[in-house]
Parts: C-alpha cells; structure tokens; sequence
C-alpha cells in the first residue's frame, strides 16, 4: 500500500470509504488467477498520470502494471463507474474559492492562421 499522508493527488482514507462500494469486486471467488492490484492503487495511478500529464509507459510501479491499471481505467470509463466516482466526490466541494488558471502566448502570424506568400501590392 502507498503511503497515502505525502501525495495530495491520490485518494484519502474518507474519500476511499465512500466511493470503493462503486468500484467492482477484486476477489469475486471465480477461478481464474488473482488480480495483483487492488482497486485503490489503480484508481491512484489514473489520478497520478492526470496530475503529472505522464504517459502511460511512465506509470510508477507502486501502481502496478501499467497494462492492468490501463485495461481498467478504460472499463471503468467505458462503464460510466469513473464519472459516478467523481460525480460522488464532487457533491462536498467547496466552490466558493474555485479558480482556473489561464496561459496566453503569443505566435507567429502564420500560426495563427494568416495567408503565406503573398505580398503587399501597392
């Protein structure tokens, strides 16, 4: 289990508590082999790579592998379970000190979408 205490990306206690009842079983008493990872740890990976904007093949291994938190993140999402989890943990949010941040640049002309070669005719 990963310390949760050091990373404020990941899912706290409380929030675990309320949301792991969503989350399908990891032992359903089927034969077959084990799942190696369990829901929480996976569920932290996808919030980790949302946070650093890593790719998939950058997944720590304290998460487990990277093909069994992708194969479930994308079940998760396909079935609607990652939008119940957030729309759960979203109901005690705090809005009343809400930002987004904003970046600007500037590019060149031609960046920003104006005609190439021609010239000024006088």
């Amino acid at each position: 289990m990963i310390n949760m205490s050091t990373k404020t990306y990941e899912i706290k206690d409380e929030q675990w508590e309320r949301i792991k009842d969503m989350l399908p079983k990891e032992r359903t008493g089927k034969p077959g082999r084990p799942c190696g990872t369990s829901n929480r740890d996976v569920l932290n990976g996808a919030l980790w790579l949302n946070h650093t904007g890593a790719q998939w093949k950058e997944l720590p291994a304290c998460y487990g592998k990277k093909s069994t938190v992708h194969e479930r993140f994308k079940k998760w999402k396909d079935s609607g379970i990652l939008e119940a989890i957030f729309a759960e943990l979203s109901k005690d949010c705090d809005m009343q000190d809400l930002s987004f941040d904003s970046t600007s640049c500037k590019v060149h002309q031609h960046a920003a979408g104006a005609k190439r070669g021609q010239k000024n005719q006088i």
